[in-house]
């Protein structure tokens, strides 16, 4: 930092000591533990197959580069190239048994790498052949589609453990034998040849729609988010939020709230956020005075946001986009105001905890200087700028990634501290590939589950059914998605769950008359909350694991400081201005009155406003919040007026207390 203090800038201004700091060894311990998209092999550096690894996945980033700045593929072909490069890594970084995690490939990950290039690449040559012959496949098509299947399906279980394979195979098993199903979800059943022509030799199941958004944008900005790293981004997110929020009551949880929702839009893992920035920012709230569990729920909380904060959303965003058609500008202007509000209700509820428990900041003399920040790396914020400057100018996500790419790199250029060497060129290309296989090979597995709902109509027979379940009521259907879209995020990455959700649960909201964007944010979103949502809140046992809390308190305790998260959806399923739809007046009016609700909900939930809540009051902020929330003149004016009554009530109180000389300085 400033050379006036004496510091290194590769060191934080906090004193913490070395034991307090989670050791980079233990964040990839609580990585492989909670987070199966980490647990892969690490080679020994300069090694023969640290070597190999590092030049397949270079080239992997190479590719995808040259595709999107300066090639003209067929789609099909592209989804067939990226999904090769993408079953190699797995068979050589993921093995067959957790017990291999730290051992060499043995021969039967090199038998599944061999494969995997035979039948990864097959519709790359056998595409045009198929084309000529008006679509009928023969029998080595057959024996290819089979075997490209049985690959995925192993690829899948390695990377992404059993869950989301298995749910895939049930589908496939749907499709068979569906004419012994009876009732409604009942069908004629399909032979397994039009099985497999569906899944492999169309664009309907492994190379649908799905992959080839992983392969036209997410890759792209998943590398642009490993190439923002190489430049020393994190440290500026961490160093400006320190330096902005740090003094104020509570300010390291507060600097937690900032920073890991700003690094959670770039790397797009809840778990992966809290592990790394929260080897940061829980023993800095623990050494201030929070409780280990609430330090843990607020780092959990935070990280999981940064999924839903435009301008780089999680992956599914860009899904979402391709499956609605509609540029992914509307997705990140829609997404806009309910992460506000999802920022604004944990940032006030870590507020309230100070207040309540007497907290304070951090001293100003132990922070950095925000000149001195913005001086030595504020150059870095230029590609975020350019991400959000291209893609409000409708260009698509491809060129936005690809140019942010090339304006990361040369900003870092503009300063010595933050250039970028070849050797973090590389690494940054490295990491970025092996960082996007889970992703892509997610959107691989549930192609199968979108392939088998095109197929047999799955999709329309569940909407029907959820809705009559519902008897066509909105509410009741709102919740069995909610639970739907949880349960899946339960064992699941969020992109498979979004997916999964879009294509099971969102068609019972638009039989109800939801408009599209509305029902399948409703269900990206709470595909997201799952990481902090018991009993498998696994966001939350990662902050547990950096905290040394019980888990089950870290994630009930991040499931109420999540509170609002749960309810935002809702809002803009009644109110759709919330997600910018309707006039400006409306979608001021929306905002605004939400807004007072998140607050009044942060109020009730920490039992707190400008001192501590007896019951009624607090009762009386629960009521104000669900009405604020509730669009309509009647339910905002009772909102407001309560919210002002227990405001006014709480205000009366503390000054007959300062007159009596009995004030709760505690409060």
């Amino acid at each position: 930092m400033d050379d006036k203090q004496g510091k290194s800038d590769d060191q934080p201004i906090i004193k913490l000591s070395a034991d307090q700091i989670a050791s980079e060894k233990d964040v990839q311990e609580l990585l492989e533990k909670y987070d199966k998209e980490s647990q892969f092999r690490k080679f020994m550096p300069k090694s023969k197959l640290a070597l190999l690894v590092a030049l397949i996945a270079i080239s992997f980033s190479v590719f995808q580069l040259w595709v999107a700045g300066f090639g003209a593929i067929e789609a099909i072909k592209l989804r067939s190239i990226h999904l090769t490069f993408v079953m190699v890594l797995i068979f050589l970084l993921y093995p067959a048994r957790k017990k291999g995690m730290r051992g060499k490939p043995g021969i039967l990950d090199w038998v599944m790498v061999a494969l995997s290039l035979v039948a990864g690449l097959y519709m790359v040559f056998a595409n045009e052949p198929l084309a000529m012959r008006g679509g009928l496949p023969i029998t080595q098509d057959y024996f290819m589609g089979a075997l490209g299947i049985l690959v995925v399906f192993e690829a899948g279980r390695r990377a992404l453990g059993p869950e989301l394979p298995i749910l895939a195979a049930i589908f496939l098993l749907y499709a068979y034998f569906g004419e012994h199903i009876p009732g409604s979800f009942g069908h004629s059943g399909f032979s397994l040849n039009r099985i497999i022509a569906h899944m492999y030799l169309g664009s309907e199941g492994i190379f649908g729609v799905a992959l080839g958004v992983s392969a036209s944008f997410i890759f792209l900005f998943i590398l642009f988010g490993a190439f923002l790293g190489e430049t020393g981004m994190a440290k500026l997110i961490n160093d400006s939020s320190m330096a902005l929020a740090g003094t104020s009551p509570g300010g390291p949880a507060k600097v937690a709230v900032v920073a890991s929702g700003i690094m959670g839009t770039i790397s797009g893992s809840a778990v992966a956020n809290v592990a790394t920035t929260g080897a940061f920012t829980i023993p800095l709230m623990k050494s201030i005075g929070y409780r280990p569990h609430f330090a843990a729920a607020v780092e959990a909380v935070a990280s999981t946001g940064g999924q839903l904060m435009p301008p780089v959303m999680g992956a599914a965003a860009f899904i979402m986009a391709e499956f609605l058609n509609i540029p992914y500008k509307d997705i990140m202007i829609a997404a806009l105001i309910p992460a506000f509000l999802y920022y604004l209700a944990v940032f006030a509820m870590v507020h309230l905890e100070a207040l309540k428990t007497g907290l304070k900041g951090v001293p100003r003399e132990q922070l950095p200087i925000m000149k001195t920040v913005l001086k030595e790396r504020g150059h870095l914020i230029m590609p975020l700028v350019a991400i959000v400057y291209l893609l409000m100018k409708g260009v698509t996500p491809t060129y936005a990634a690809f140019y942010g790419i090339l304006v990361a790199v040369g900003a870092s250029f503009l300063r010595k501290s933050t250039r970028m060497s070849w050797r973090s060129l590389l690494k940054a290309l490295e990491m970025g590939a092996i960082g996007s296989v889970s992703v892509a090979i997610a959107t691989a597995v549930v192609g199968f589950i979108v392939g088998v709902s095109s197929l047999t109509s799955l999709g329309i027979t569940l909407g029907d059914n959820m809705v009559s379940f519902a008897h066509g009521y909105l509410l009741p259907t709102l919740v069995l998605t909610m639970i739907t879209a949880i349960i899946l995020g339960m064992g699941m990455p969020t992109t498979a769950v979004y997916i999964v959700g879009a294509t099971i649960a969102a068609p019972a909201l638009l039989k109800l008359g939801i408009a599209p964007l509305a029902a399948h944010l409703f269900v990206f979103y709470f595909g997201n909350i799952s990481n902090v949502t018991p009993p498998v809140a696994l966001a939350a046992f990662a902050g547990a694991g950096i905290a040394g809390a019980s888990p089950s308190k870290v994630g009930w305790t991040a499931a109420r400081l999540a509170s609002a998260g749960f309810l935002i959806p809702y809002i803009w399923i009644y109110s759709p201005a919330l997600i910018a739809q309707g006039s400006p007046g409306e979608i001021f009016g929306a905002l605004a009155t939400a807004t007072l609700g998140v607050i009044a909900l942060a109020c009730a939930v920490q039992g707190y406003m400008l001192k501590i809540t007896n019951i009624l009051q607090r009762v009386l902020l629960f009521v104000a919040a669900f009405t604020l929330i509730k669009p309509g003149l009647l339910t905002d004016t009772v909102g407001i007026s309560l919210l002002v009554l227990v405001f006014l009530w709480q205000r009366f109180e503390l000054k007959s207390q300062k007159a009596k000389g009995s004030v709760n300085f505690e409060a």
